[in-house]
């Protein structure tokens, strides 16, 4: 509408129209709605985002609020008319949580176009906080209920100004992996409950998934703390692992899918998980599942879950609480409307936190229904409705002329019945025990991602991927791989051709050479063992060269020049770590003996 316009609810008959609006605020359930008109009764401006986020109602919740009042509307900003203020004030009554104040907030706002400060509503807070910029003229908000952390907030302006600064610079959301940012607040108010219900000196914290950055505001808050992030999103794990080393953070990062397998370092590893994941029943169980694989003391570990639904929708809540109920997981805590965001408008912008305590039951649990988890897990994109068969497009003449003495992954029954199969999940958790010339592997539309290292876990000549749609950037997959494979697609069909090794000696020493032939030689060393620990392989590929470091030395100089190398596999490297892995070898093989 243009400026200063107005809109009329469209009532009809006006008692029935006061007589839905009466309807909404009544109930044990109508908190919700009271709290949205006593803020627009104050005369402000405000968009139905904000109103969304401040009050934690769902945005079909708010408009069905608006349906029921006059409101003037300038651009997307509304406030009541004045007449529907005074109104809503007599439907309210004078509720000691709803009622305004002071006669000033009673006052109409400015007219559209008019700009009073404090006028405006930016970025809202969470119930008994207020981020800075939020301005609240009457009791409304101020009277909301405290969070467990809320108090501990002003002590720690500094840390939310940084987090501010580092969600502002962050990866932008990506759809199809269902992400919607978490204010800066709110993950300063995740750190915060970690240390107030948890002694975190010298813990461990695992992040299954991150890109809201609650591992930088736990590790910007207690430096002790050491924490891994395991995320699918390679621009996430990337901005951490670069804020992190800028920081000096003790924060590390691991690539996953998290339908494939947690990665083999953080099996067992931590003492606290903490997961924000898809808000679908198979997404809160699988990085639910994982993150308690990641625990290493069950009896002592807890999981934190952000998890919301609209008010609206009931039954899907408890379907997640189906889910967790089947994983034998105790409730321990439970705070509504912990978690709040900039977007995910049909649950409010809001989500509660729970907190989890695993029994004794829920590991076998875990082993026995992670498999039920691993399909569509996202709401939107590819990866929400996962193919059943990625490869039956797949031409059954030309697969058969490849002739591969192993498929990896999901294919037809009926196609070559008789070649042994491996699942995805498997091929990445441990080397493969038999030889092959040929391999083929199935990649389902979504796990696009996991292809590099599908390819490094395979140690036959040749290999054949066969992909849910075409490959985006042949680049970024053949530059990482180029010391072990030459890499060509066509349309939807990837191959992979195994480069002849680096001349060695029959003893297995490798011959001398100038410095890029020993760096090729060590980085083939290391991504031809893709499933054992990266400085391991490292350090004994150094000692092999002629006139190389003792082990002791090597160790030292791996440690110097990739600390990040430290109990992980390549399989588990983010793709930003495997592109840095020749430079660093370059380093290592430049450093001289320690002092």
């Amino acid at each position: 509408m243009d400026q200063g316009t107005y809109r009329n609810a469209d009532h009809g008959d006006h008692d029935a129209g006061r007589d839905a609006l009466r309807a909404l605020l009544t109930g044990v359930d109508a908190r919700r709605h009271r709290l949205a008109l006593a803020l627009l009764c104050e005369g402000g401006w405000w968009t139905r985002a904000d109103l969304v986020r401040v009050t934690a109602t769902s945005r079909r919740g708010v408009e069905a609020l608006l349906r029921e009042v006059a409101v003037e509307q300038s651009g997307d900003r509304f406030r009541l008319t004045r007449a529907e203020a005074r109104a809503c004030r007599e439907l309210l009554g004078e509720d000691p949580l709803t009622a305004p104040a002071t006669e000033a907030a009673r006052a109409p706002g400015p007219a559209p176009g008019e700009t009073v400060p404090g006028a405006e509503v930016p970025r809202p807070a969470a119930p008994g906080s207020m981020e800075p910029g939020l301005r609240a003229p009457g009791r409304p908000l101020a009277m909301l209920p405290a969070d467990p952390v809320g108090h501990l907030l002003p002590r720690h302006a500094e840390l939310l100004a940084r987090m501010e600064g580092l969600v502002a610079g962050a990866p932008r959301a990506v759809q199809a992996l269902d992400h919607v940012a978490a204010t800066p607040e709110t993950v300063v108010r995740r750190a915060l409950l970690l240390d107030a219900r948890f002694w975190l000196p010298g813990a461990r914290l695992l992040c299954v998934g991150d890109h809201d950055l609650t591992s930088l505001a736990v590790a910007l808050l207690r430096p002790d703390v050491e924490v891994t992030v395991v995320d699918i999103d390679e621009r996430i794990l990337a901005y951490i692992g670069e804020q992190a080393e800028r920081l000096g953070l003790d924060v590390r990062t691991r690539w996953a899918d998290l339908r494939l397998g947690l990665p083999p370092s953080v099996h067992g590893y931590a003492d606290l998980a903490v997961t924000d994941p898809p808000y679908t029943p198979e997404g809160i169980g699988l990085f639910v599942a994982r993150a308690c694989e990641g625990l290493r003391d069950v009896e002592q570990g807890r999981v934190l879950l952000a998890y919301g639904a609209s008010e609206r929708t009931p039954m899907l809540a408890l379907k997640v609480q189906s889910t967790l109920h089947d994983l034998n997981l105790a409730y321990e805590a439970m705070y509504p409307d912990f978690n709040r965001y900039f977007g995910a408008e049909a649950i409010g912008s809001a989500a509660d936190m729970y907190v989890l305590r695993p029994t004794t039951k829920t590991l076998p649990a875990v082993a026995a229904r992670t498999e039920r988890f691993a399909a569509a897990i996202y709401t939107h994109g590819p990866q929400s409705v996962e193919s059943q068969g990625a490869a039956s497009g797949a031409d059954a003449a030309a697969l058969a002329e490849f002739a591969p003495g192993l498929l990896v992954g999901e294919w037809p029954r009926d196609l070559l019945p008789r070649t042994p199969r491996a699942k995805l999940a498997t091929w990445l958790a441990k080397p493969y025990a038999a030889a092959s010339e040929r391999v083929a592997i199935a990649v389902p539309a979504g796990l696009e991602a996991a292809l590099p290292r599908l390819l490094l876990a395979a140690r036959a000549p040749q290999v054949r991927a066969y992909l849910g749609a075409p490959l985006d950037d042949l680049s970024a997959l053949s530059e990482p791989l180029a010391p072990v494979y030459a890499v060509s697609a066509h349309g939807n069909v990837v191959d992979a051709t195994r480069r002849a090794l680096p001349e060695e000696v029959p003893g297995g020493q490798a011959i001398a050479g100038g410095v890029e032939e020993r760096v090729e030689i060590v980085l083939r060393r290391i991504l031809d063992h893709a499933h054992g620990k990266l400085a391991n392989t490292w350090r004994e590929a150094l000692t092999r060269l002629p006139g190389g470091p003792t082990k002791k030395q090597a160790r030292s100089i791996v440690a110097a020049v990739a600390p990040w190398s430290a109990d992980v596999t390549p399989l588990e490297l983010p793709a930003h770590r495997l592109r840095e892995l020749r430079a660093a070898v370059a380093a290592s093989l430049t450093q001289t003996e320690p002092s």
